[in-house]
């Protein structure tokens, strides 16, 4: 036999050893099949979460790993920042949300998902690689950050941002203070290991801290927030609608950045004013008649330097108008509160205690406005709580202020303009929001 013959017999033996092993594949393929055709739970192997589910029904498995979720979200998350602070929050407020039926199904499709060769190898790739799928954790971002926000704000070394505000025609930039912040997205990875641990029902999350610089005084900003072109007050009469007149404000954003260069606390800028022609006076309607809400809280007139604080404050309130879509925020219409600005020391409330301190008392009129917004159904755009119930609202209404760190903001998301009233007298705080006489026709 020639070396030529030799070698075609040899390709022949490999071909039949090919098609022979093939064929028993494919045999065994079949067989492996029809094996598994008749199953319908799910394989073994595969777990949850880390929770065994080899064997059970589609139902069954759903039934335990649910059970497990409720007994879990029973419980509260408590979420530490020191060995003393703990604040604790809950499942519905923060909108937990497990999707198990997806996770069911994706678990389900696995040795059923592709054609026969694929199935029978995920099924035998179970026997030496078990396969462990997670649940997909879906929760309320806005209110999760919320609540970041407000541990935040209540560090005892918190950052202190930069802010502005105006007073006696003047634009006062303050630059803010290093300090701590929760880390956020490290928080985050935190919390999502710990709700997706079902074998232990209760949530301790520590929220690390980081030290972080405040954000740079950006002119540009502010200049966009402060500018407003002049307009005069007008009304259209169907439908009837009052539009207020609005002041014209503006400065010099080139002589402001150059006063940036300077290194200080506290920058003073001019601002020029531009007054309408035509005011909401003029137009020879009583525009105010009506009351959308009223709150009123009690405070103690024998302390004298609390009620200068809270007549303060209420008078760099009173008379505010508000257009349709504009924003309030308290502590640009307030603005710092100072000796230089006539603030005296009083009780506030500082990291769970009651101390001295400048402005005690402004949180009183922040909590009786925040109340007053939330009877008018106005929209709340940024709002923060005392660490522990006060005297003058229920608990759960007030509403507290730190000048560079939490503010109390809202919309008129009406469709007319509004007029806040503030006053302080004979020991009690009011406020009223007031809008255009509903029945009022031209």
């Amino acid at each position: 036999m020639d070396k030529k013959q030799k070698k075609s017999n040899h390709k022949k033996i490999i071909l039949i050893v090919l098609f022979v092993i093939i064929f028993l594949l494919l045999i065994f393929s079949v067989f492996f099949s029809l094996i598994h055709i008749n199953n319908n739970n799910l394989l073994k192997g595969i777990s949850i979460n880390g929770i065994d589910v080899s064997g059970m029904s589609k139902e069954e498995a759903t039934a335990s790993i649910s059970e497990m979720i409720s007994k879990k979200s029973e419980h509260n998350i408590v979420i530490s920042t020191s060995e003393d602070s703990q604040i604790t929050t809950t499942f519905d407020y923060l909108e937990i949300n497990y999707h198990l039926n997806e996770c069911i199904n994706r678990a389900y499709s696995i040795g059923r998902s592709g054609n026969i060769f694929e199935n029978n190898f995920a099924i035998l790739d179970l026997i030496f690689h078990k396969k462990n799928i997670e649940l997909e954790i879906e929760l309320n971002e806005n209110n999760l950050n919320s609540l970041l926000d407000d541990i935040s704000a209540n560090l005892p070394n918190k950052v202190i941002q930069s802010s502005y505000y105006i007073e006696n025609n003047q634009l006062i930039l303050t630059r803010g203070n290093a300090g701590d912040t929760i880390d956020t997205e490290s928080f985050k990875s935190t919390l999502y290991k710990a709700l997706s641990d079902l074998s232990l029902t209760d949530t301790y999350v520590e929220a690390p801290i980081k030290n972080v610089s405040p954000n740079p005084i950006d002119i540009n900003q502010i200049y966009n927030e402060v500018h407003k072109e002049v307009q005069n007050a007008y009304y259209e009469k169907n439908p009837f609608k009052v539009y207020s007149e609005v002041v014209g404000i503006s400065f010099d954003k080139n002589a402001a950045n150059e006063l940036l260069q300077n290194e200080q606390d506290e920058y003073v800028i001019d601002l020029q004013y531009t007054y309408p022609e035509i005011t909401i006076n003029d137009l020879d309607i009583n525009i105010f008649q009506d009351t959308l809400s009223y709150f009123s809280t009690n405070y103690n007139l024998s302390d004298k330097d609390r009620t200068t604080n809270l007549e303060l404050a209420s008078s760099k309130i009173n008379g505010t108008i508000l257009s349709p879509g504009e924003e309030f925020s308290y502590n640009t219409i307030v603005g710092a509160r100072t000796i230089a600005t006539g603030y005296k020391e009083a009780k506030i409330y500082s990291n769970g205690e009651v101390v001295d301190g400048i402005g005690g008392g402004i949180c009183q009129i922040s909590s009786t406005l925040y109340n007053a917004v939330i009877f008018a159904n106005l929209e709340i755009t940024e709002r923060y709580n005392h660490q522990f119930v006060t005297s003058y609202v229920p608990a759960g209404r007030d509403a507290t202020v730190v000048y560079g760190v939490k503010d109390l903001k809202f919309v008129n998301n009406r469709s007319y303009p509004i007029k806040i009233e503030m006053k302080v007298n004979n020991g009690i705080v009011t406020c009223s929001i007031l809008r255009n006489k509903r029945r009022y026709r031209i």
